[in-house]
């Protein structure tokens, strides 16, 4: 005979989500028994998707609070088990909606996710430092956000976010993202080598691929935004992007100094021929707070020079025939190279900084963006 507080427990369960899928556990057919005995201990039986979840204490964590605070419930005892085979296969096919392996869901034509690819012409620019700090001030205004380090060779993003030593939970051939603190999930080629030391030495389809299965493989869920770090320059990653993600909006990194502008016109001028549009660009190292000044006398020196930004806004404005404009300008501030360093990111570590309100605003612009078709491939072709 059922329980009377069968019912209660089962809805209380239906409020954990699983950490990394971030969906309900009673959703996804983790929940595999739920026996309450007479002295009101409730008895339930847990699924993990695979041995060893990296996770399993947050599941035990929330599990056993939820049930916790079903009245009537004395004490909660919790087993662990994990999925066979064919539970896996059922979950994989459950989550992938039916659809075939390795399509790109950004890319269909009725995704509602916005894409944002990190450009730049140059490294050394601070485009992982920007991705990863517009990732968390889209994520503080309520977004469901995902960052792709795309950045093959120089793959920072993990480290920045304080999860670089963590490697993702892959369920046969689908892989979950990495949860952070932040709410961002994050997916890394850093995070899919046997060691954090390991070099990739890799040519054009070995890039190809790795892009493909970062953005095919790896469950995202319903995101708001994606962000991807792309690599420096005009080169093999780039081409893929435009190839897989035609409809991407690109961000263009630049500093003020002019060969940095130079070459981050190039960058921008490339994803012109892939057909995607650039939405603007973002100047860092933009300027230095005197430090011998007073906060309200706003003396700037400029390191680097200036009008850099301004430049390649204005430059690719012309060269495309729609606006271009100049999103922000970051101020040098050492919070933001140790908050990079430390896993912190500045607008979560230090948001009133000069730095995280540049970056924010930023980031309160692109999720203000509407959807225009200006500058995009319709897949269209002319018929007689």
């Amino acid at each position: 005979m059922t329980h009377p507080l069968t019912d209660a427990v089962r809805a209380a369960l239906a409020t954990v989500n699983d950490p990394e899928i971030r969906r309900p556990i009673t959703d996804l057919g983790m929940v595999d028994e739920i026996r309450i005995d007479e002295a009101g201990t409730a008895h339930i039986r847990v699924l993990l998707t695979v041995s060893g979840c990296p996770l399993k204490d947050t599941i035990t964590r929330d599990v056993t609070a939820a049930v916790s605070r079903v009245e009537g419930i004395s004490g909660v005892d919790l087993d662990l088990g994990v999925m066979s085979a064919e539970q896996r296969a059922g979950l994989q096919e459950l989550l992938r909606g039916g659809q075939a392996q390795r399509e790109i869901t950004f890319a269909a034509p009725g995704s509602l996710t916005k894409v944002y690819a990190i450009a730049s012409g140059k490294g050394g620019v601070g485009k992982s430092s920007v991705t990863v700090n517009l990732a968390l001030a889209l994520a503080a205004q309520g977004l469901k956000v995902g960052v792709v380090d795309a950045d093959i060779y120089g793959h920072s993003v993990p480290a920045m976010l304080g999860v670089a030593d963590v490697r993702p939970t892959q369920v046969d051939d689908l892989i979950m993202p990495v949860p952070t603190p932040s709410g961002v999930s994050v997916i890394s080629i850093g995070m899919l080598k046997p060691r954090r030391d390991q070099v990739v030495a890799w040519r054009g389809p070995m890039l190809d691929r790795a892009l493909v299965q970062m953005l095919a493989d790896v469950y995202w869920g319903d995101l708001d935004a994606l962000l991807l770090d792309l690599p420096p320059g005009t080169g093999d990653v780039a081409i893929s992007l435009g190839q897989h993600l035609p409809n991407a909006e690109i961000v263009v990194v630049t500093t003020p100094q002019e060969a940095a502008a130079e070459v981050a016109e190039r960058a921008g001028t490339m994803a012109s021929m892939m057909h995607q549009r650039v939405i603007g660009v973002v100047e860092n190292m933009s300027w230095l707070p005197c430090p011998h000044c007073p906060a309200e006398d706003d003396h700037r020196i400029d390191i680097f020079g200036s009008g850099g930004g301004a430049r390649v806004a204005a430059t690719l404005t012309s060269r495309f025939g729609y606006d271009v404009p100049l999103l922000g300008q970051i101020p040098i501030d050492p919070r933001l190279r140790s908050g990079g360093d430390l896993g912190q990111p500045v607008v979560a570590s230090a948001p009133d900084s000069l730095a995280a309100r540049e970056l924010t605003g930023i980031a309160a612009g692109l999720a203000a963006r509407g959807r225009g078709l200006a500058g995009r491939q319709l897949g269209l072709s002319p018929q007689r």
